[in-house]
């Protein structure tokens, strides 16, 4: 419907959400994604001064458990989605989210490097699975525009959720107590045990078709280990995913280390982030079920790391109202490069995957970009942080060739599939 006087594009925008929210199957993950989301706000900010202050952890020690927890999701991503596909996703989710929660509220009683090492593992492990099994029911819930839709209303929901949950983490901080760092983690792990029960309303229909038993031994669909389009798309997707890390590692180094920017620049850059992806996420997320638009959304994505990265390296040496400047127009750029290839990749990793089986293709996927994080931080650490502007340099290459690779297996997959209206 065009838009008129009495129609304005506000008004579209909302009446579209409210469609969306029509299926119950969204309002359900939208519910338990906004009570979870608000724990993980406060194990983002709790949870490496949790390790150190109160369990006595050394930086050593913290680094082996981030290292090897990522190795143990790398495994139960792939895992979780080839489960999917042959057992029910809903009760595949429901026990993973049941575990990861348990585990989270575990933290509380850690009181060694093993026993936060384990606890660790099954943190990650159980969520990375989870994951994995979420989008093999995103896949088989939504068609179209409303599956890229359900996915940018979801990432909204966990930024609004981990933004007031970082807040209330600053209680303990402030308290500064042992007691107040573990009653915290308690309830925050509380609150991922609470989504269960949203969850547990999920309908029989987001679980994959019941198959003959002779199906089940050969499998139906092609395996994504011998489609080489998409095993590319999960590898440049995995290397461009390297932003995440960016903005979580490699900035806040930069900035004590590097710039005259003060400190609290990484929080304003938070801020940014956060706000540019609740307002833009949604909107610039319509569309990028049809192919060809999903490659462009990449391939602008790509664009826009490159310019941030230059912008980054710029605020090096220079003044520090300049340096302020600089920071705050590359963190948009950033944001932007964040929201288009979310918008792009949720897109393709779908509409290129065999329907018969989302699990193992978006398992595949999920399992490429779990080892792109666990990489990412050797990867800044020997561009960014040891090189400076070099590494910046050879970061924008690395962002602007992946996408454009990604933008080239579009447009080769989109020539023998008719575009999408």
């Amino acid at each position: 419907m065009p838009k008129t006087a009495t129609t304005p594009l506000s008004s579209l925008r909302t009446g579209r959400l409210a469609t969306s929210f029509s299926d119950p199957v969204l309002r359900i993950l939208t519910a338990a994604t906004a009570i979870s989301s608000l724990g993980r706000g406060v194990f983002f900010t709790l949870t490496v001064l949790y390790f150190t202050f109160v369990v006595g952890l050394s930086t050593a020690e913290i680094a082996v458990i981030l290292t090897v927890s990522s190795a143990v999701g790398v495994g139960t991503s792939m895992l979780g989605g080839v489960l999917a596909d042959r057992f029910s996703a809903r009760r595949l989710l429901l026990g993973f989210v049941l575990v990861e929660g348990v585990a989270l509220v575990s933290y509380s009683f850690a009181a060694s490097f093993l026993t936060a090492l384990l606890i660790a593992c099954v943190v990650t492990g159980a969520n990375r699975a989870a994951d994995t099994s979420r989008s093999a029911i995103i896949g088989r819930a939504f068609t179209g525009d409303s599956r890229v839709g359900a996915r940018a209303i979801l990432r909204t929901v966990v930024n609004i959720g981990i933004s007031v949950g970082s807040a209330a983490a600053s209680i303990p901080l402030l308290i500064d107590t042992p007691d107040a760092y573990r009653v915290t983690i308690a309830l925050a792990g509380s609150a991922t045990l609470m989504s269960v029960i949203a969850l547990a309303r999920l309908p029989r229909r987001v679980d994959a078709p019941a198959r003959p038993a002779e199906e089940h031994r050969t499998t139906a669909g092609r395996s994504p280990w011998h489609n080489p389009g998409y095993l590319t798309l999960t590898v440049l997707s995995a290397l461009f995913g390297i932003q995440f890390g960016l903005a979580e590692i490699g900035l806040p180094l930069w900035i004590v280390q590097d710039t005259t920017a003060p400190v609290v620049m990484v929080s304003v850059i938070l801020i940014i982030n956060t706000a540019l992806v609740i307002a833009l996420q949604i909107p610039f997320s319509r569309g990028t079920h049809d192919i060809r638009k999903a490659g462009n959304a990449v391939a602008v994505a790509g664009v826009c790391m490159a310019v941030a990265c230059a912008i980054y390296a710029a605020s090096a040496g220079v003044p520090p109202v300049v340096a302020i400047v600089c920071l705050a127009i590359a963190s948009v750029a950033h944001a932007f490069g964040e929201i288009l290839s979310s918008a792009g990749t949720w897109g393709l990793s779908y509409e290129l995957a065999d329907p018969h089986r989302f699990g193992a293709y978006l398992g595949l996927y999920g399992m490429a970009f779990s080892i792109g994080t666990m990489f990412t931080p050797a990867i800044i650490t020997v561009t960014v942080i040891e090189h400076g502007t070099a590494g910046w340099a050879v970061l924008g290459v690395v962002f602007l060739g992946s996408a454009l690779g990604m933008a080239a297996v579009a447009r080769r997959a989109s020539r023998s599939r008719p575009s999408v209206a």
